[in-house]
């Protein structure tokens, strides 16, 4: 079984849904993209946030979108 690669817990960020092992919330990286910045631009800003990671949210992300049309 494939660890959750978003995590949420009321000790960590009050809740907000981050990337797992870290203190970044998910949403972080949405707002990057939606205002014109790149992937690179998020992980060098967030170093603790995997490349392989963020790429897994966004596809999980993308699944859950397609899977509701």
């Amino acid at each position: 079984m494939q660890e959750a690669n978003i995590t949420r817990h009321p000790e960590v960020m009050h809740g907000v849904p981050v990337f797992r092992g870290t203190r970044v919330p998910v949403q972080t990286l949405f707002d990057y993209l939606e205002h014109g910045e790149s992937l690179g631009d998020f992980l060098e800003g967030f170093p603790t946030v995997s490349r392989e990671l963020a790429i897994q949210v966004l596809e999980e992300c993308k699944e859950l979108r397609l899977a509701r049309v």
